[in-house]
């Protein structure tokens, strides 16, 4: 039985100065006005390019979330996770091309750098991305209006959104395409996988059309290409299913990437403001429940899924494991994988990572001033999720109070 309270195994990697460190910011992170204040102050200071803030984040926040700004950086932490079994999802992590149309193509490019890159490297088999990089949002906007409108299944109302863009957007949305499909053909050759993120509501429906036509290409032998599921939305474990029914009829295996979610005050605010039913499940339990259905949805139907458990939450870890268990699988069957981010869950990580699982460290990487608004998701992460903070800590005492005995 698998065990995440062992804090020896999952802070092996860290030294007691890391340790340390980390307690000192997860007790910062914990205290309501400190964390109000560096959500305000941390943008603006970066923007103005104030003196020592770089130096000041990548000695606290970005050093626990990032792994560093350049390939090489991220390198010398994914090497250490090899030493412990713990694979790697490389993310570029810039958000939204700037520049327009050339900002797009470079962002394009640079997924594609990556890519490259990870196929050089035997513990990175996935890399992560954003269709928000090499799309302008608003097209993403009106692509999901016209898809809401129409009727039927989503890749009918998929064909209807685009016949109804007038021909310069229609031409727009070509070059999103294309853009995608040059990233999954490059990740096909090189044997990487394709983790699609997942949006807001408003932009998502485009997000999974698009997600669903790659996967009609490049996932008829193998797994190239992962759409991210968001649990605590209340109509997802519906659309897993009804994703599952297209991948049997298309002839295509289906990669889900399950998480529970990372937008939820920004969702229900916008549904206040907006005046419609919010998409977000009304409670946790909700969530949990749906969570663990897709979890065992997914293990059910192995021969058709690669599932992806992107989970911080320790009781849907342990279910895969049992449910990989009551079947007689192994914990690292070629179509389960688990993981969690960088810098959060390592309880869960290091000891899936011991008892035999295929798991992951989901590793961002990219200049400070681009990746600021992942730490403020971070940030604000360990401080909605009731107890995370805590949890953290917790662990993390007690990992330093077993070295001093």
């Amino acid at each position: 039985m698998i065990s995440f309270e062992n804090t020896e195994y999952a802070f092996a990697y860290k030294t007691t100065a890391a340790l340390k460190k980390a307690r000192f910011l997860f007790s910062s992170m914990g205290s309501p006005l400190l964390l109000k204040m560096g959500l305000s102050v941390m943008p603006l200071a970066i923007k103005w390019n104030l003196p020592f803030t770089k130096q000041l984040l990548r000695k606290t926040i970005f050093q626990q979330f990032v792994g560093g700004e350049t390939l090489p950086e991220t390198a010398i932490v994914a090497d250490k996770l090899e030493q412990y079994n713990v694979q790697v999802i490389l993310d570029y992590g810039v958000e939204g091309g700037g520049d327009g149309e050339q900002g797009f193509d470079h962002a394009t490019q640079e997924f594609i750098r990556v890519i490259d890159y990870a196929a050089t490297q035997h513990n990175i088999p996935f890399m992560s991305i954003k269709v928000t990089g090499f799309s302008r949002f608003e097209l993403l906007e009106k692509m999901d209006e016209g898809m809401n409108s129409a009727a039927g299944t989503l890749m009918k109302r998929y064909v209807q959104a685009l016949e109804d863009l007038p021909s310069n957007e229609r031409d727009e949305w070509q070059r999103v395409a294309d853009r995608l499909k040059k990233i999954c053909e490059t990740a096909a050759t090189k044997k990487i996988a394709v983790l699609v993120d997942a949006e807001e509501t408003w932009i998502q429906d485009p997000v999974d059309a698009i997600t669903m036509l790659m996967m009609d290409i490049y996932n008829k032998n193998s797994i190239v290409v992962y759409n991210t599921i968001q649990l605590y939305r209340h109509d997802r474990l519906q659309f897993l299913k009804a994703s599952y029914e297209a991948a049997i009829e298309r002839n295509f295996l289906l990669g889900a990437k399950i998480v529970r979610g990372a937008y939820m005050e920004k969702e229900r605010k916008r549904a206040a403001e907006k005046n419609y039913p919010s998409p977000i499940q009304p409670n946790k339990e909700s969530s949990d429940r749906d969570y663990n259905a897709a979890v065992e949805f997914c293990i059910t139907h192995l021969d058709n899924i690669a599932v992806i458990v992107a989970s911080h939450n320790e009781q849907s870890n342990l279910l895969a494991t049992q449910l990989l268990d009551q079947k007689n699988l192994a914990h690292n069957h070629p179509h389960v994988h688990f993981s969690q981010l960088y810098g959060m869950s390592d309880n869960i990580t290091f000891n899936l990572a011991k008892s035999g699982c295929s798991v992951s460290k989901y590793l961002p990487f990219g200049p400070i001033k681009d990746v600021v608004p992942y730490l403020m998701r971070r940030a604000q992460e360990n401080s909605s999720v009731s107890g995370q903070t805590g949890r953290e800590l917790g662990l993390i005492k007690k990992e330093l109070e077993r070295r001093k005995g």
